[in-house]
Order: C-alpha cells, then structure tokens, then sequence
C-alpha cells in the first residue's frame, strides 16, 4: 500500500492502463452484482470509518483501513496515519496478537505485495495465520494491481475481492488518479446564485450559500492536500481557505499570480495555522517575493504558470487531491488544460442579478451548446435550502 515509490513509473505502464477504467469509475464492472454478505459490507464500511481517521494526511499513500473478525467478533482495528508510517493491516494485527490465526481481516485496499517504506503486508498476513482476507478494491499502483491477491491465495488464504468496492474507490479516487494519471485529482468547486452568478457587480460574494454547504466545504478542505486560488480571489475575498474545523487537516493553500501585484497583508500571509504556497513566474516582483518569505510563505518560481504547470509542480510534492476554488478566468483555463476532473456546484435560491456579475466558469470558446461538457455519474442532493451538483467531467485520453 505504501506507493512513495510510484512517481518515477513510466507513464505508459501496462499494468496500470489494465485497471485504468475499473479504478477511474467508482461503479464495479457489474453493477447490479453486490459482492459478500451483510456483515461482509458492514465491516468494510467500519474499515472505511476508520482509513477516514487519516483524511488529509496519507498523500501520497491512500487512506486505508483493516478489521480482523474471528468466530464473528472484532478482534483488532487500525488504520493507515500517514506517509512512511505501518499500514492499515499491520496496526490490526498488532491489536489482534495470536487471535489473527485462523481470522478474516478486511480491509478497503489490496495488501501490499512490494517493499516500500515498509515490508509488504501479504507477508505480515501469512505469517499470523490469517485464513481469509476480503479486499473493498484492487490497488491501481502498478507495483501491486493484483499481485498481493495472487501471493495470499498461493500462500492458501481465501480472498475475496469487491465488498462496497464503490465506496472504497470513492474514498481514494485521488490516489487512483495520481497513480494512473501522474496528476492530482483537480476537484472545482463553486458556490452560485440560481441565475449563476458567484458575486454581484461590486464583487461581493459573502455569503452566496448557507451554513449547512460551508460547513460542507470546510470537509472538502480538510479532505484535499491543496487548494489553488488566482490573485483577484486574494485581492477581493481575502479568503482563510481553512477547514474552519479543529483539530481537522488544513491543506496548502496555494495563489497563482503571474505578476505578484497582491496586498501586502492578507489572511493567506498568516501561516501559523496553516502553509501557504504562491506560484508565479520567474522574476516577478522580488520585493514582494522577499516580503512574502520574511511571513515565511514559500515563494516558487515557474517559467510559465500555468493550471497545467501548478498540478505538475502539486504533483512532484505527492500531493493525490487539489481543490480549485478560484474565479471563473482562472477556472476556465484549468478545465481547458485539463488540470480539472471533479467539479462541485453548490447552488442557493437566490437571484441577484447583473449584467456584469461574474459567473463560475469564464469564457471555454464554445458558441454551439453540442460543445458543452456533460458532466458524467451525476449525484444531485439538498444541502439545507441549498442544491448540490457533483459529476465529473467526461475524461480525456491521456
């Protein structure tokens, strides 16, 4: 499970474009098919409650969790903290000592077959004894994709594979993309009016949804390792972009200015709650440069600063998860450039009106509605008196 050691995988991997549409699509290859029993499904959505215990804090490994059931009782529970650190299953075992002979142990991800960081959990699960594992999902790494099932049933372990497999991708649809995309997974979320405006005229934005949707999106922060922001955000919002939440992850909080012409105080310079990352381009503004690291914000300079170029830069920092929740200029050229995959809409019963008002997404150059992106696997759900839109954007071969 431990996957530090992917990022240098070739990107045309065979093993990875095998597994490329199960991983990518959080629905099994038959969908009607509901693999294992009822207690099966209730202990993987307790292996699911616990890798949630580590949101934010696993990148560039997934978020894991294991149970072990013997004669129908839970006899030991772990989960994956972070990085570097035991897997999910090794916790478990450590918790179940001699009673992991002869038990089942579930877990959301398949065990690791490679060595890593750490010694390969297959290993550790024969060597207790264990007499079944049931797997939520194959893991896309290419260095295990299949092989750490192989290894436990040529040790004689039974395995089953696919219980609540969908929840399972879900969870680790950054990591998967990471792995099969050598990207983060871009997540765009926006809050608008029901006539699509996310500000009136003058710019104000505060506050376009309720209570219930933020809350929602401080979970969304807490979830993702990053969140990218352009100037006219910092200039207008003078945003926190926290997870408003203690104790919770905050993730890097990252602004694109090509030209550094910010304010020299701002929320984002405040980074004793929370790192903050400005991107620009080489030789801007070093005044501001040297201001912005003496308020110890990391200053990186790129040759052409782009949404593509940010995710690639994200990407090298072992980041699975960036959440864009920028402006609607910025916000068009991310999905151009396919820097966006996931997109969130929140939407409030509220008109406002405005010619001029911005809106989400800015200018793609489409003039024919045949053009527009259909986003794809749509859920829509309430969220107190507002409306949540989640699809995904129809994906480009890569």
């Amino acid at each position: 499970m431990d996957n530090s050691s992917v990022v240098d995988q070739p990107d045309n991997s065979d093993i990875a474009n095998t597994h490329k549409n199960l991983l990518i699509s959080p629905k099994n290859s038959h969908p009607n098919e509901t693999v294992g029993t009822d207690f099966d499904r209730r202990i993987m959505q307790r292996c699911l409650e616990l890798a949630r215990q580590a949101t934010g804090r696993t990148s560039p490994n997934p978020l894991v969790g294991a149970v072990i059931v013997k004669d129908g009782e839970i006899v030991g529970e772990g989960f994956h903290p972070r990085a570097g650190e035991p897997h999910a299953e090794i916790f478990a075992l450590k918790a179940a000592q001699e009673r992991a002979c002869g038990a089942t142990i579930y877990v959301s991800l398949e065990p690791c077959n490679h060595y890593g960081r750490t010694p390969p959990c297959t290993s550790a699960l024969i060597a207790a004894g264990v007499a079944k594992v049931v797997v939520g999902m194959v893991d896309p790494n290419p260095l295990v994709a299949g092989g750490g099932i192989a290894r436990l049933r040529e040790a004689g372990i039974e395995v089953l594979v696919g219980v609540e497999q969908e929840a399972c991708q879900k969870l680790n649809e950054g990591f998967a993309h990471r792995i099969l995309y050598h990207r983060p997974l871009g997540i765009l979320k926006y809050a608008m009016t029901l006539d699509g405006k996310i500000a009136t005229i003058t710019g104000h934005s505060t506050w376009v949804t309720n209570q219930v949707a933020r809350s929602e999106v401080y979970q969304l922060r807490a979830a993702c390792d990053a969140i990218i922001v352009g100037g006219n955000t910092v200039r207008q919002d003078n945003p926190h972009l926290t997870s408003h939440q203690e104790g919770a992850h905050n993730p890097l909080r990252v602004v694109m200015s090509r030209h550094l012409n910010l304010p020299e105080v701002a929320h984002l310079w405040q980074t004793a709650e929370a790192p903050t990352l400005v991107l620009t381009e080489i030789g801007a503004n070093p005044d501001f440069q040297e201001l912005l690291r003496k308020q110890s914000v990391e200053v990186v300079e790129l040759t052409s600063l782009t949404p593509d170029r940010a995710m690639a830069h994200l990407y090298d920092r072992g980041f699975c998860s960036v959440l864009w929740e920028c402006g609607g200029i910025l916000a068009a050229s991310a999905i151009a450039q396919g820097a966006v995959q996931k997109v969130l809409a929140f939407i409030a019963p509220k008109i406002i009106g405005g010619n001029s008002a911005p809106t989400p997404v800015g200018d793609l150059g489409f003039t024919i509605m045949t053009e527009a992106l259909s986003l794809e696997r749509v859920e829509v759900r309430m969220v107190g008196s507002d409306c949540l839109i989640e699809g995904y954007l129809p994906q480009k071969s890569q």
